[in-house]
């Protein structure tokens, strides 16, 4: 009886990553804000396809398509990437957004976050020895 039930705890031997419901994995080391409607949101992560934000929520709408802009203080600038997104959960103090597809600017600029977090990353790896 108790055989049963423990070998249903047992972790399988398996190389196989674990599945994720996500496309894209979360950023949330980047230093970042949305500004929507003027309105500045701090980021609480992003990913190639969405952003969550900390705020009041009451503002928007479940499914609701908003203008929004992704602003980031990269190593040497600060750049705005204007994009439209929809909103697809909200609780009090946090809106998740869902990027429309991408613009080829919007993921280049995107990708520009990345590349230059890493490369800064390595830059601080470097001087620390």
């Amino acid at each position: 009886m108790f055989e049963t039930l423990f070998s249903g705890l047992k972790a399988e031997n398996t190389n196989e990553q674990y599945s994720t419901r996500r496309r894209f994995s979360r950023r949330s080391c980047d230093n970042s804000a949305v500004v929507i409607d003027g309105q500045i949101y701090p980021v609480e992560n992003w990913s190639m396809g969405g952003v969550a934000v900390n705020g009041d929520s009451r503002g928007f709408g479940v499914n609701t398509t908003v203008d929004v802009t992704m602003k980031f203080k990269l190593s040497n600038d600060v750049i705005d990437l204007p994009h439209t997104a929809r909103v697809v959960r909200k609780s009090n103090d946090r809106i998740a957004f869902e990027f429309d597809p991408l613009s080829d600017t919007m993921r280049k600029g995107l990708q520009l976050v990345v590349d230059d977090y890493v490369s800064s990353k390595f830059a601080e790896s470097q001087l620390a020895h």
